[in-house]
């Protein structure tokens, strides 16, 4: 058993970094769907939304899925989806067809974005030793890399369309290489604990207080996440006089230092304890935010950002870990409901962000999230520190 576990871990985490991979290939191609659609900013912002609905749909259901079929099986077929429909993006030029494909996209992501991080975390208690830092790691090393990897392709002379069709054969070659070393649902079961039988009912997942609390925490971590994606290029142009070409290395400051920190998080939250890593990782989360929103200096707010990524790397990872130990409910609905939430707050967070700072300022709207992601390390003490639940 213990080369068949060390073999799985392996192979979900070529899975993360694939999937990361083929997440962030979509990047580099929408100014070209942009293009090809003919459209203006708000109709490109409507089909954006669309790849959220779709993961956003499929959460739920895949959790419920994996809890019924295994994690292989929902693993492979969501797989297959994401390569099947990635090209499609760099081909459709009508916005019925690109909207399907990005719907159908965003299905695939959402759907394999709870399998592996379930089988991540039952992979974990079989293994005896922290891994799942060290998976979304990899998942955030692969979107490093898929971001810059399609470009390099286009670069070298390829269109978008086989640019895309290389980055869905790397996921399907990786899942056909490592399918056989992934629990069969037989496997799986065999050796899933008795407080994660199938017998919890499904309903009573979404209603059970822990796992909803788990939920809240992740969506202000996710919340943070999405502030900086979406609104830290702007606040570095417009409240740091940045260059509009220079702005975007605020949040490419804080990836790496997530990618970096998430890597190394396994043995950190092994050295420690799932307790010190919240409290220290918020603290320097928020004061990292703090320093970045009110530094005088760019490079100052820039250091603020890798020490904002540094802080919150290993925050989720946790609450994730700590979905796997809940009595009475199964591992796949509880990771399909702080997914679900946590995704939530990435994609509304920022929407919120931008009501506060319409009603005030950018920065002090980013201020409340420095508050927030501070405030998720004494919930989380208070509730789960030394095996104390809800």
């Amino acid at each position: 058993m213990t080369l068949k576990v060390n073999k799985a871990v392996w192979a979900i985490r070529s899975i993360f970094f694939v999937c990361g991979l083929a997440l962030s290939s979509w990047a580099p191609m929408v100014p070209f769907a942009k293009a090809r659609l003919h459209l203006d900013d708000a109709s490109l912002g409507m089909l954006l939304l669309l790849l959220g609905t779709g993961a956003i749909i499929m959460m739920p259901i895949s959790g419920y899925l994996s809890q019924k079929f295994g994690n292989r099986i929902i693993i492979t077929i969501s797989a297959v989806l994401i390569a099947f429909t990635l090209p499609l993006l760099a081909f459709f030029d009508g916005i019925v067809f690109m909207s399907l494909s990005l719907l159908l996209f965003g299905a695939g992501i959402g759907t394999i974005d709870v399998a592996m991080n379930a089988f991540g975390i039952h992979l974990q208690n079989l293994y005896g030793r922290p891994i799942m830092s060290s998976l979304h790691g990899l998942f955030s090393v692969g979107g490093l890399f898929g971001s810059m990897g399609l470009g390099i392709l286009m670069k070298i002379g390829l269109s978008p369309l086989v640019a895309a069709i290389c980055i869905s054969l790397l996921v399907i070659v990786t899942l056909s290489l490592q399918y056989n070393n992934l629990f069969s649902a037989s496997e799986e079961f065999e050796n899933i604990p008795a407080n994660d039988s199938e017998s919890s009912a499904w309903s009573w997942s979404w209603l059970n207080r822990s796992v909803l609390f788990l939920g809240f925490l992740c969506f202000i971590v996710f919340m943070v996440e999405g502030a900086m994606l979406d609104w830290s290029a702007l606040f570095l142009h417009e409240n740091k006089g940045l260059d509009e070409s220079l702005a975007g290395v605020g949040y490419a400051v804080f990836s790496i230092a997530m990618a970096g920190m998430r890597l190394f998080g396994d043995g950190i939250v092994e050295k420690y304890n799932a307790s010190i890593v919240v409290l220290a990782g918020a603290i320097l989360a928020s004061a990292g935010l703090l320093l970045g929103i009110f530094s005088p200096l760019v490079s100052i707010s820039l250091l603020g950002f890798f020490l904002l990524g540094c802080g919150a790397a290993n925050i989720v990872p946790v609450f994730f870990n700590e979905a796997g130990k809940l009595k009475n409910v199964s591992t796949a609905a509880a990771v399909a409901v702080i997914t679900t939430m946590g995704y939530s707050g990435q994609l509304l967070g920022p929407a919120g962000i931008g009501f506060i700072a319409h009603a005030s300022s950018l920065s002090k709207a980013l201020t409340v999230c420095a508050f927030l992601i501070f405030l998720a390390a004494p919930l989380y003490l208070m509730n789960f520190s030394s095996g104390k639940k809800l």
